[in-house]
């Protein structure tokens, strides 16, 4: 692999390459999160809307299926404090928090010994959450699939906040879909990759075969930045490809919850029984019946470079080799 792939950012996290999955909510499951670590980049679980004893287990299996670091994600707009306790006490090294104030759990966090990564939509959030102590940056561009949290493309916002935050390692995330992606950003002045949109077909995925072919199907102008589907997380706009809830949703003017049409209309029934509405916010995952791809079909703008599947860890070399080798070709 080539040299120029590893950064300062490889060393800190215990990583071989630059790489980050990201935590794609109800699709990551542990199969996937110790596939990318055994690749050689970071695997993430996604915990923030599990119970505590779930955290757990996901924690060990994790840990069951590779040596290597891992990461846990948690949303600080909901409560998390028993999940963070879950994660620091099972040796999880690695937190990630993402939409709200850092501070609330950075010393918590560090005096575990943990290190903790903040994901950021501006240069505006980046400079509080240095402030706080945060380890590393996670500068999200507006390209990016799933909740997004700012307005800059990934382009513009990358260098701003590599030079806002001086010495902190910025990771890149949004509009990374394969290794001329990752030249880009590192090119930019990131230290790593901040990938999600790309696993949601990884084999080991918990992704629902529509949602899979959504993703093979779709073009870059498909995903959209919307607020429709926010039944279980209001007020955070997203990235989501276009379907029949969007489109019905339009055609009625975008009316607010609860005048939108179809509003309280159960469209799945997950593999437990659990049924799910129109407007919620989960995706379709395996096992799922009646009509799944009316659910949020979180992706990013990078859908257009996908065109099938394959397990996450050649995922993983695929791009640190195509973006090395891109790399490599650019320094002679």
């Amino acid at each position: 692999m080539s040299n120029a792939l590893v950064t300062p950012v490889c060393d800190r996290l215990g990583i071989d390459l630059p790489i980050v999955q990201a935590p794609v909510g109800s699709a990551v499951t542990p199969e996937l999160v110790a596939a990318v670590s055994n690749a050689g980049g970071l695997g993430m679980l996604a915990l923030t809307w599990v119970s505590e004893q779930e955290a757990r287990r996901q924690i060990r299996q994790v840990q069951s299926r590779t040596k290597r670091p891992f990461g846990a994600n948690l949303v600080l707009e909901f409560p998390i404090d028993d999940l963070l306790g879950a994660c620091l006490d099972e040796g999880v090294t690695i937190i990630s928090t993402f939409w709200g104030d850092p501070a609330i759990v950075t010393e918590r966090v560090h005096d575990a010994g943990a290190l903790h990564l903040h994901t950021v939509g501006s240069v505006e959030e980046a400079k509080p959450a240095v402030q706080a102590g945060v380890d590393i940056v996670v500068a999200q561009g507006w390209e990016a699939g799933g909740h997004v949290r700012g307005q800059i493309t990934t382009m513009a916002l990358i260098p701003a906040v590599v030079d806002a935050v001086g010495a902190v390692p910025v990771i890149a995330a949004g509009g990374i879909g394969d290794g001329r992606g990752l030249a880009a950003v590192l090119a930019l002045g990131a230290q790593a990759g901040w990938l999600g949109t790309r696993f949601l077909t990884a084999e080991e995925a918990a992704t629902h075969q529509v949602y899979r072919q959504a993703i093979v199907d779709a073009a870059g102008q498909d995903a959209v930045h919307t607020r429709c589907f926010d039944g279980g997380w209001p007020n955070a706009p997203h990235r989501t490809i276009r379907n029949a809830t969007i489109a019905r949703w339009e055609a009625a003017g975008c009316p607010a919850a609860p005048h939108r049409p179809g509003e309280r209309e159960v469209v799945a029934t997950d593999a437990h029984g659990r049924t799910h509405l129109r407007y919620g916010d989960m995706i379709p995952v395996p096992g799922m019946t009646g009509d799944p791809a009316a659910l949020a079909l979180y992706a990013g703008q990078t859908v257009g470079l996908i065109h099938g599947q394959a397990p996450a860890g050649q995922i993983v070399t695929t791009i640190a080799s195509q973006a090395g080798r891109l790399l490599s070709e650019a320094t002679r």
